[in-house]
């Protein structure tokens, strides 16, 4: 029988390439958007392109409130589409990111931030546990920013540490269901995450490359494969993990 992922906002960067390394694996896949329908239905297309199954579904990872309703639409999803009730593995992915001088940074820039990286990936794992199989894994994403710091990073950075914490957290509560959990934390990547800056600014994508070991920045597939490995067996003995995955920048 095929393992079920569950990623938060696979339609597009990270998540999409998470979503297909997935699909390579062997496993299917249930991924979120919050409003390009048509991106997740591009992504939903290359995975079943594949050989796998997937269905794609609306979510708003800053909104708690709608988060009964979203696992709801799992279970409609699991049971039409795979006549089961739970699913294996969870990405908490999705996320935006914030570039502001912390003497500059507003409450409600701030707010927004810990709602989507931090209030809902903690309420969302909540409101799904009851839906993953004993013996899973979760996968939380993270960022480089918690080790080294570059200015205007303070509050996107703070909520990835948060989550940090938190992984370990679930790990040790969730350990007597055999559910394993880490966290990934990438470097510098090429995707439109922050308006596409490293991929896009020539300048700012030489300096990243100047500080880290491997000579370059990073792109999706450096980190998709990597969190889909996480998933697999061969990785059944890692459990609260900061993995960081940045080609040793700023080291």
């Amino acid at each position: 029988m095929s393992k079920i992922t569950l990623i938060t906002g696979g339609s597009r960067g990270l998540g999409r390439n998470t979503a297909l390394a997935v699909a390579r694996n062997g496993g299917d896949v249930i991924l979120t958007y919050r409003s390009q329908a048509d991106e997740a239905a591009v992504v939903v297309a290359e995975i079943e392109a594949l050989g796998r199954r997937a269905v794609a579904l609306p979510l708003d990872t800053g909104d708690v409130s709608g988060f009964e309703a979203f696992a709801e639409r799992v279970d409609a999803a699991l049971r039409g589409t795979w006549r089961r009730d739970r699913f294996d593995h969870l990405v908490n992915n999705a996320g935006h990111g914030l570039m502001a001088p912390f003497a500059e940074t507003t409450v409600e820039q701030f707010d927004r931030l810990i709602d989507v990286q931090l209030k809902g990936v903690f309420f969302l794992t909540q409101a799904l546990l009851p839906r993953l199989a004993d013996g899973s894994r979760i996968v939380n994403l993270s960022s480089g920013l918690t080790r080294f710091a570059y200015p205007g990073y303070a509050a996107y950075a703070s909520a990835k540490g948060a989550v940090e914490v938190l992984t370990r957290y679930l790990a040790k509560e969730l350990g007597e269901r055999g559910i394993a959990v880490n966290c990934v934390a990438p470097g510098a990547i090429e995707t439109d995450f922050g308006g596409g800056a490293v991929r896009d600014n020539a300048e700012l994508n030489a300096h990243i490359a100047s500080a880290t070991a491997l000579g370059r920045a990073g792109v999706p597939d450096d980190i998709g494969p990597m969190i889909a490995s996480l998933l697999t067996d061969a990785n059944r003995w890692v459990n609260a993990q900061r993995i960081e995955v940045s080609g040793g920048q700023g080291i």
